[in-house]
């Protein structure tokens, strides 16, 4: 029913970059804090950097709680399933890392999404996750769903800011400099967006 992997690659990596959705879960070490599940999606948002090591983008939103457990204790979880095709649920266990705009790695990892815009949905973070254990299960219970496309209204929304109003609008956000537990979130005041190269 269940295989371990020792890498992402082969038929395993074909199946993730094939995935139009996929589910981040994070959780504070306090066992009374509140267990973060984030559902990513967005085209080209999401890389395989190399066998162990994966990246995707994280915009703006109204919280950052991935952010906030991951800089505290570094534990995510990320999760794919097949919505069509043989049934597959694949899972990465890992510590992850958020890079914000004023890393000097900020630059390489964004040559990973070549089809992004990073300036359209107001583009706050990369969060590199470092597998630790790879598994996939049977999907057997998950429904069939078909794909029709990118929602546009992401974009749509967030294109309009600039560096100083997404700035100001993270200020207004209570759950984005600090989780909805306390910890430190994004940091802020926001960087500017660095020039693409």
């Amino acid at each position: 029913m269940g295989k371990s992997y020792e890498r992402i690659d082969g038929r395993l990596r074909a199946f993730i970059e094939a995935q139009h959705i996929f589910f981040t879960a994070t959780a504070p070490l306090d066992g009374e804090g509140t267990v973060n599940l984030s559902p990513k999606g967005l085209t080209g948002s999401f890389a395989v950097i190399d066998e162990l090591t994966v990246a995707y983008l994280d915009f703006a939103g109204s919280n950052a709680e991935t952010i906030a457990h991951l800089r505290e204790n570094g534990r995510i979880t990320l999760m794919w399933c097949a919505f069509d095709g043989p049934p597959t649920i694949v899972r990465v266990h890992g510590r992850g890392e958020p890079v914000f705009r004023d890393d000097p790695r900020w630059a390489g990892l964004m040559r990973h999404f070549p089809d992004i815009d990073p300036s359209r949905h107001g583009l706050r973070a990369i969060i590199v996750v470092t597998a630790e254990k790879i598994r996939d299960t049977c999907g057997y219970a998950v429904p069939f769903m078909t794909y029709e496309g990118d929602r546009p209204l992401h974009g749509s929304r967030f294109e309009r800011e600039t560096d100083e109003s997404l700035d100001a609008y993270f200020h207004k956000k209570e759950h984005v400099a600090t989780s909805i537990d306390g910890l430190p979130g994004l940091p802020l005041p926001l960087p500017p967006l660095p020039p693409t190269t």
